[in-house]
């Protein structure tokens, strides 16, 4: 396919991710050399010479990246957190709901989701859609990434310090004004603020996200295998989504946030205590995957016609 694709900000965690995925495929791929990685003219050049401009950037950068573009059929994906709740962008989560594949295709401003709110929206918007789960639920949401997660610097301080004090697991995010906690509340569809307490891990990468859940403050005839028929069925024809089984001959015990590490793919789960009224949901996907590149590659393929919306 005959397009033009810039990655603009290619050389952190997500941009190299992206061009080891786009690497021998059907996309003319142009980075720049870097000496002018920071040139504006030559930024300003090449995202107005593109036809889909990438952005792998801190949230600033981003914005300012928006700015340069002149040309008004230059498309965007836009990485960064800097455009998830702003007007005029449409969400690039394709399993948002049966229509949204189609938004993306025809979309000139496209943002990525971020890695925890993939998995948090994915297992919550189904519920709320469906009325089995009130969207002023008192939600607690616990995740923890891989140290990847951390970007660029964040990997090469970790990995530096590894056998001299580098953390096993590390908590972040207690003032509870995560940047990802609005994008949660909008695309799930609540009316409450949920508690979003993120965690790295003392590997690369790869999220394992939970939220629990009590059956007796949820409606009449609500149980863990109605939200997990639920999702069965939300996610029946989904491309990059699999609902694990639930058995109570077999039940889940125990995730591994690494499973899907170097793929597009993300598992949900539920797990159901009939008798003490307690579910948990789960999600496991590969944060620089399903959480970054990977996604931007689905939204690409969406935007050039190389892949038909699927849900």
């Amino acid at each position: 396919m005959d397009f033009n694709i810039f990655i603009d900000g290619d050389q952190g965690t997500t941009g190299l991710d992206l061009q080891n995925r786009l690497r021998g495929g059907e996309f003319r791929i142009r980075t720049l050399p870097a000496n002018l990685r920071k040139d504006a003219a030559a930024r300003r050049a090449a995202l107005n010479e593109s036809d889909i401009a990438i952005l792998c950037l801190p949230d600033a950068a981003a914005r300012d990246a928006v700015s340069m573009i002149e040309n008004p059929s230059v498309r965007v994906i836009d990485a960064s957190s800097a455009h998830r709740t702003s007007p005029g962008w449409v969400y690039g989560l394709p399993e948002l709901d049966a229509q949204q594949g189609e938004r993306i295709a025809s979309a000139l401003r496209v943002t990525n989701p971020g890695c925890y709110p993939t998995a948090a929206v994915a297992l919550l918007r189904p519920l709320t859609d469906a009325g089995l789960l009130p969207a002023d639920y008192p939600l607690v949401i616990h995740a923890v990434s891989g140290y990847s997660g951390q970007g660029r610097a964040g990997v090469e301080a970790y990995e530096a310090g590894v056998g001299a004090g580098a953390h096993s697991l590390k908590v972040y995010g207690l003032a509870l004004e995560h940047k990802h906690v609005p994008e949660i509340e909008t695309y799930a569809g609540l009316t409450e603020r949920p508690i979003f307490v993120p965690a790295y891990g003392s590997y690369r990468q790869g999220i394992v996200l939970t939220i629990g859940l009590h059956a007796r403050m949820l409606a009449a005839g609500v149980s863990g295998a109605r939200i997990h028929e639920c999702l069965m069925e939300r996610y029946r024809d989904a491309a990059h989504v699999r609902v694990m089984p639930m058995s109570s001959a077999a039940p889940m015990t125990e995730l591994d946030p690494q499973v899907h590490n170097g793929s597009n793919d993300m598992s949900l789960g539920v797990a159901w205590n009939e008798r003490t009224g307690q579910i948990v949901l789960s999600a496991v996907l590969d944060n620089l995957g399903k959480g970054a590149a990977g996604a931007a590659v689905q939204n690409l393929r969406l935007m050039t016609g190389a892949l038909l919306p699927v849900m």
